[in-house]
């Protein structure tokens, strides 16, 4: 399926149409450019969810920010750091697959290999300053 966002809310408001359909243990892969809008599709998920949403920021720097939201858990890594699939496995993601929560992986074409097989795939793609393409592959 492919969205158009014009704004960010537009962007958060596509991410809670996505929140409606997820279920425990699922995981997404997000790809996207520097700026595309990943974080903030994040926040869309969050606040969908039932979780604060000003409590999302960009886990480039710390590989992993874990969100509790109302009835699950989401952890949320960015893989734009890690050098492959094996510093992810390194940091434990095989584990974080199996608590059951909703996991989010930022620039995931870097770790594809570990990826589960039903991973929700979505690109980001900016058009302009502010208009994005939103494409969901699940």
């Amino acid at each position: 399926m492919v969205y158009h966002s014009c704004n960010l809310s537009d962007t958060e408001g596509i991410a809670g149409q996505v929140a409606k359909r997820l279920r425990p243990g699922d995981c997404i892969a997000l790809d996207g450019e520097l700026g595309a809008g990943k974080t903030q599709f994040v926040r869309g998920l969050v606040r969908a969810l039932g979780g604060d949403a000003r409590s999302v920021s960009s886990p480039t720097y710390v590989l992993l920010h874990i969100y509790a939201c109302a009835d699950v858990q989401m952890f949320h890594l960015d893989a734009y750091r890690v050098a492959g699939a094996d510093d992810l496995e390194a940091i434990g993601f095989t584990e974080l697959l199996a608590q059951g929560g909703i996991t989010v992986v930022e620039w995931a074409a870097r770790v594809r290999d570990i990826l589960p097989e039903q991973t929700i795939h979505i690109r980001i793609t900016a058009i302009d300053e502010s208009s994005r393409r939103i494409e969901v592959v699940e």
